[in-house]
């Protein structure tokens, strides 16, 4: 029996949910225009363990979503992560958050590409086949009518995640499926962090850090 709380902040949909061997039986996330994680993840928790009937003591393990995402959202995310499992004694696992989110698209042929939006005309992406097996790497990629051809030219190409938005503006194949409204959440996580655990393929709760991808970037400083 394993009950574990998982966390995904990558995005703007703060997502808490709670899974034993790796069933939900408590899921919350709001999903706003802004980011609400300072003021509801811990909320959130309480109230999951509240509705679940159980206790901090009973957790097997904390999951959390790694990255890439919002800078500020997976500092968030992981610190609240760390200090539980400090308190706790308790192992932290993490999870890919772009594999999360192709957990969302159940396909039997083609390829799903999660895409999470960065700067600009820029996507956070990954690629996984019908069975949510990774066969391509985690990139950073600026977005042209090319992007992805590769996987387009060779039958149906499914894109999920907040990404999409501007990719359907430039990507014009009719092999091209757009998936819109879906961003990661804990409840995929769920099965994710269950198959870890049982591999004690855990994380080191003192030097653990997000997958950032690319260096966080300050706006530009208004001169004097």
């Amino acid at each position: 029996m394993s009950l574990i709380l998982n966390l995904e902040t990558a995005t703007k949909n703060c997502s808490v949910s709670l899974a034993e061997n790796g069933k939900i039986i408590a899921l919350k996330e709001l999903n706003e225009l802004g980011y609400s994680h300072a003021e509801n993840l811990h909320p959130f928790i309480a109230e999951v363990l509240k509705v679940s009937n159980k206790e901090f003591s009973e957790l097997d393990a904390v999951a959390i979503s790694k990255g890439p995402g919002s800078y500020t959202g997976l500092r968030i995310g992981v610190s609240a992560a760390k200090g539980l499992c400090f308190a706790l004694e308790t192992p932290l696992i993490s999870v890919d958050t772009l594999q999360s989110l192709a957990m969302q698209v159940n396909i039997e042929n083609g390829v799903i590409v999660p895409m999470l939006d960065a700067r600009r005309m820029e996507v956070y992406s990954s690629v996984f086949d019908s069975n949510h097996s990774q066969i391509r790497n985690i990139q950073a990629e600026i977005l042209t009518e090319d992007s992805f051809l590769e996987f387009l030219e060779k039958g149906k190409v499914y894109f999920v995640g907040d990404g999409v938005l501007k990719t359907k503006e430039i990507i014009n194949h009719p092999n091209a499926v757009f998936i819109d409204d879906k961003l990661p959440s804990a409840n995929e996580m769920a099965q994710l962090s269950y198959v870890k655990y049982k591999k004690s393929d855990t994380e080191n709760v003192a030097y653990f850090e997000p997958f950032y991808l690319k260096d966080f970037v300050t706006g530009n400083k208004p001169k004097n």
